[in-house]
Parts: C-alpha cells; structure tokens; sequence
C-alpha cells in the first residue's frame, strides 16, 4: 500500500510539474522555426533566428544591459541585504517582525505599483533611464530573497564561535571577514543568484525605468511582441532561461565543491 501510495504521489509529482514547465520550454524549439511565425513542432529546424537576433545590436546591445543591470542590482541588494539580516539578527524581537515584514514587503506588493513608486522617485533624480537606477530599482525587488538566504544562515552560526573571536581580541570587522563571511558563503551564494535572476528576467519595473538608451533584454521582448511575434522572441527567451539554468547549475556545483571540501576537512 505505502509503495502504492509513493507511486502515485510521484506521478502526480511529475505530471504537475509537466505541466507547468512543457509550455515554458515550448519556446526553445519555437527558436529553431524556419518561417517567419512560430510553429510547433517546426516544420524546418533552422539558425535563421539566432542570426537574426545576434546580427541586431539593439538584441545583444538589450542583452549587455541585462546582465550590467543584473550584476549591479546583485552586488547592491547583497551589501545591503546581508547587513539588513545581520541589523535584525540583532534586533529585539518585538522590533524584528515589524522591520522584517518591511524588508520582504517587495514580495507582497504588486509589482506595478513598484513599479510606479519607483519611477516618481527616481525621475527627480535623475536615475530615470540609467542603469544605476535600473540596478537600484532591481535591487528593491531582489533584497528580500537575499535578507531571507542570509538571515537563515546566519541563525545557524554557534554564537559562541563570535564570543570566542571577540575574547582573542578580533575587530568586530575581523570576526565577520574571518568566521561570519565564510560560514554564511551557502546563504550568499543562494542570495545573490536569486537576485541576480530577479533582475535578469524582470520586465514590470524595467518598463518604468528604462529608456531608449538603456533597454533590457526583456522590455526589447516586450516592445517586440506588441508588434509582431516572430521566433525571434523565442530566441531571447531561450537565452533568458539558458542563462538562469547556467546559473543555477554553477550555484550548485560550488556548494557540491564546498561539501567535498568540508567532508574532507572534517576526515
């Protein structure tokens, strides 16, 4: 009965995710169409979008930007999220779920309301159609995955490996470089690549903060498919998902690397 059980949970399992990804990853055969409209399956597999896409530079010129805009909005929304996770870790706890809820709050608003509060700000600024401001519009979105991966790895730090740091005479600033950084890499990597994700494939806010001088690959997806939808799009998709599987993949090959690491100290 409980193999019965196990059976059906994971053809469930499998049918549901089938489900949900088979018409995401409809797109990359779509890519390889011959014809000027999208078929499936393609009547003619063919390069002829891929060219097509690498031979505009406003596409690749669109992907450039997408991936400054991405590191940029990473590298913020880690300084400013781990120092967030560390300011709540030491927060008193009737003041932490009220900054907590605060933080994550990107999460619970609408995106086009960011979106919208996002373009009143930054348009006085001057940050409007720039790519620091679209990096710190990114990085408002990506801050909570990074203060939640942080903040779980920092709760699994023995307390007393900071104390002891402290007692040998270490600078606040040593004892986090040499045991806090280190112990927390897990949760930073994790952090840093959803943020970078976030930013790579968001489209609502970089509509608002975008320009014609600074475009990302996905407000180029957009304004094309207004018009026409022709397999170049497929094309930029795939590389968006192509890119975020790249990412995730080297994400987890270094924590496989760092376990192996740490077994073989720990032998």
């Amino acid at each position: 009965m409980n193999r019965f059980i196990h059976l059906a949970t994971s053809v469930i399992g499998v049918m549901v995710i089938g489900f949900l990804m088979l018409p995401i990853l409809a797109v990359v055969p779509a890519s390889f169409n011959h014809a000027s409209f999208i078929q499936l399956p393609p009547t003619k597999v063919s390069l002829r979008w891929y060219e097509a896409f690498l031979a505009d530079s406003e596409w690749y010129s669109a992907l450039f930007t997408s991936i400054e805009v991405a590191i940029l909005a990473t590298i913020l929304s880690v300084a400013l999220g781990t120092s967030a996770a560390i300011g709540l870790l030491r927060t008193p706890s009737r003041l932490r779920g009220i900054l907590s809820a605060i933080l994550i709050s990107p999460l619970v608003v609408p995106v086009i309301i960011s979106g919208i509060a996002l373009y009143y700000v930054m348009r006085p600024l001057g940050l409007h159609g720039t790519l620091m401001g679209l990096a710190m519009g990114h990085a408002v979105l990506a801050l909570p995955f990074v203060v939640v991966n942080v903040g779980v790895a920092l709760r699994g730090i023995e307390p007393n490996c900071m104390r002891a740091a402290e007692g040998l005479g270490a600078s606040p600033f040593t004892a986090f470089r040499t045991i806090t950084l280190p112990l927390i890499g897990p949760g930073l990597a994790s952090g840093a690549a959803f943020a970078f994700i976030t930013s790579f494939d968001e489209v609502v806010v970089s509509i608002f903060l975008s320009s014609a001088t600074t475009k990302t690959l996905s407000v180029k997806m957009w304004e094309i498919i207004r018009v026409e939808y022709t397999p170049i799009t497929a094309v930029a998709s795939t590389i968006l998902m192509a890119v975020t599987l790249l990412l995730f993949a080297a994400v987890k090959l270094a924590f496989r690397q760092r376990r192996v690491q740490d077994q073989a100290h720990a032998g």
